[in-house]
């Protein structure tokens, strides 16, 4: 029980992502999230479309919001990984980090205002967007510190809903309920190699995970608000 305060800071130290990728390793960071942004051009333009359709302004604000941020997501990634030029690079990473928290915060955005709404949803809402703001602040004011409170904090914000379960219970289907879950699990499994991107390759395994986890969340809205 004693060596417990020691090994909590040898974690962190070692979960810090100071080792520098191999040009195999960015050439897939690259390629897997860069045919994820042209994906998400083609996903979301067809989700924003049908929703257009058949939906009402709510909805069509609520998944133009999460499609937003699933693209600035892959947007920022791919730079980051692509771009050579140091300081442009440092850019984009902050840029990259901070858009997990938007993507978080947007992908609970259509289920928390179209299918729960009320106290809850609006409650859960202002939580989770709190988080991300909280988060993307401390990234912007210590970008490269405090990695393992950022791994933490993506972890929590991705299963706030618990918070909600009996509503989204309610709200959603059973097929729904089953992909957010599947996402949420794939996503998290993932964390671990994001956490861990000092061993090799890590880090292009955890790209994977989130291509993975965003097209379980991606099913899971179109599903439930078309």
């Amino acid at each position: 029980m004693n060596r417990l305060p020691a090994v909590v800071p040898r974690l962190a130290q070692y979960m810090r992502q100071d080792r520098p990728a191999s040009l195999v390793e960015e050439l897939i960071n690259a390629i897997s999230h860069g045919v994820g942004a042209l994906v998400s051009i083609s996903a979301v333009t067809l989700l924003i479309a049908m929703a257009s359709v058949h939906t009402d302004a709510w909805t069509i604000v609520a998944v133009s919001i999460y499609g937003g941020s699933l693209f600035l997501l892959y947007l920022a990634s791919t730079l980051y990984h692509s771009i050579p030029f140091k300081k442009a690079k440092n850019i984009f990473r902050l840029l990259d980090h901070c858009a997990i928290y938007l993507l978080i915060a947007g992908t609970y955005t259509p289920f928390l205002l179209v299918s729960i709404r009320g106290v809850w949803g609006w409650a859960v809402f202002s939580v989770i967007w709190v988080l991300a703001a909280v988060g993307i602040t401390l990234k912007i004011i210590a970008p490269n510190k405090m990695h393992a409170l950022h791994v933490v904090n993506y972890i929590v914000m991705g299963w706030v809903g618990v918070l909600v379960a009996p509503v989204l219970m309610q709200a959603l289907s059973t097929t729904t309920i089953n992909l957010v879950i599947a996402g949420g699990i794939v996503y998290t499994v993932g964390v671990i190699f994001y956490a861990l991107s000092r061993l090799p390759f890590a880090h292009s395994i955890w790209h994977f995970f989130v291509l993975g986890g965003s097209c379980c969340h991606y099913i899971a809205i179109y599903n439930d608000m078309i």
